[in-house]
């Protein structure tokens, strides 16, 4: 089982934290370049439309759906 690894961000001029599992980071990494932004530029994208839904569960949402429309391999 993975670990979580956590990453710090600053959202609306508050730092905070998100901790992942890393293949949700790396699926984030990759959409973040895909996007021309950073990591932290995504997590901000993404907190400003998540709603009311916790900030770590819109990341992995937002993952999954990436990796749906975008598998990997063959």
């Amino acid at each position: 089982m993975s670990t979580l690894k956590k990453r710090s961000v600053l959202l609306a001029g508050h730092a905070t934290s998100v901790a992942l599992e890393p293949e949700f980071w790396a699926v984030l990494d990759e959409i973040a370049a895909h996007d021309g932004l950073t990591a932290a530029g995504l997590v901000a994208r993404i907190d400003a439309n998540r709603g009311r839904r916790p900030l770590a569960s819109a990341c992995r949402l937002t993952a999954l759906d990436w990796r749906g429309r975008h598998p990997v391999g063959p």
